[in-house]
């Protein structure tokens, strides 16, 4: 499973889902869905936008995790 940290992000910089879509273009639907980790699929161009938003990289924003069964 992949576990999307853009929420925890969000909480640590004080900023709002429609802060960073004014901010940087992106669709504020996806970036709803990427804060509650329903997205199903997300664009190259997004992950860069969102890790060149916060000065973070890739794995900063996305977690492999292993699953419990």
């Amino acid at each position: 499973m992949i576990r999307c940290h853009f929420a925890r992000l969000l909480g640590e910089r004080k900023l709002k889902i429609s802060d960073v879509a004014r901010d940087t273009g992106i669709n504020r639907g996806t970036l709803t869905r990427l804060y509650y980790e329903t997205a199903e699929r997300v664009e190259l161009e997004v992950l860069d936008k969102l890790c060149e938003y916060f000065s973070v990289e890739v794995a900063d924003l996305l977690e492999k995790v292993t699953s419990e069964h």
